[in-house]
């Protein structure tokens, strides 16, 4: 027992490592998924707390869904002033990093986030205006989680197509499964190896499924893309802001791997 409480320690320390490395540019991960309510911007949400909570460079949340996103409420964000659309007009290389945070909510756990919209639905984020931000705001953030819109939304495609490394949150059914899997055979066929920066986060949004995980993680993973068990939380479950002393250890734990999986995809890409 004693031993294997240690080799779990020395994992999740292994982990903590991985999630701390350094970076030379501003590293970008783009989350999506097959369609919305499948738990994409709480996968982004626990990825932005995770790298908050280890690093101790700045990091981004930027929410790239306008229309439907829930970042900033998972986020535990009360109100918002600005969006990306109008930090978009003010961006230019003489910016300090005080002059951008002008613009950006802080997070109650020491982060940054960039709304889509300011507090209302709003129409879809444009493919240009969020490139332009995102590769802007990687002078001065070494990590921005972009909670994209579901595929095959023009934003979601283009952020899969230029991030470092892709997170695709597949609900844990086998419809989900199915449709998931089509996305990665259209990932394989993008201009760069995106494959290869490419992580699965398995979502369960019920304690009970009839769905055989182990199953479901061998066939997502035949391309040879990590699968990541994101196991049913209440407290997640409740919807709301995330409050990580309320989440299981092992909604923690997973956490910690899925974004120990993406920088480590990340920082390979030059």
């Amino acid at each position: 027992m004693a031993s294997s409480a240690g080799g779990e320690g020395n994992e999740l320390a292994r982990l903590a490592h991985e999630v701390q490395q350094p970076v030379t540019t501003g590293r970008v991960i783009a989350v999506t998924s097959i369609r919305g309510g499948v738990g994409k911007s709480t996968v982004s949400s626990l990825l932005s707390r995770t790298f908050s909570h280890y690093r101790h460079d700045p990091v981004l949340a930027l929410d790239a869904d306008a229309a439907l996103g829930t970042l900033p409420v998972r986020m535990g964000v009360e109100s918002v002033r600005w969006s990306a659309a109008d930090l978009a007009q003010i961006l230019n290389p003489a910016l300090r990093l005080t002059d951008v945070t002008g613009y950006l909510a802080p997070t109650p756990d020491g982060g940054w986030l960039l709304p889509a919209g300011q507090g209302r639905a709003s129409g879809p984020l444009d493919g240009r205006t969020y490139l332009k931000v995102a590769h802007a705001l990687r002078r001065y953030f070494a990590v921005t989680v972009a909670d994209c819109e579901s595929l095959p939304g023009e934003v979601a495609r283009m952020a899969m197509g230029t991030a470092h490394a892709r997170v695709i949150v597949a609900p844990m059914t086998a419809e989900g499964v199915h449709g998931t899997r089509q996305v990665l055979d259209w990932i394989g066929q993008l201009p760069q190896p995106a494959l290869a920066t490419t992580v699965i986060a398995l979502s369960a949004a019920s304690p009970d499924t009839s769905l055989d995980a182990k199953a479901a993680s061998a066939h997502l993973g035949q391309p040879g893309v990590p699968v990541v068990l994101l196991p049913y939380d209440r407290h997640l479950a409740q919807g709301g802001p995330i409050h990580t002393d309320r989440l299981s250890r092992q909604v923690r734990d997973a956490a910690l791997q899925l974004a120990a999986e993406a920088i480590r995809r990340a920082v390979s890409v030059r």
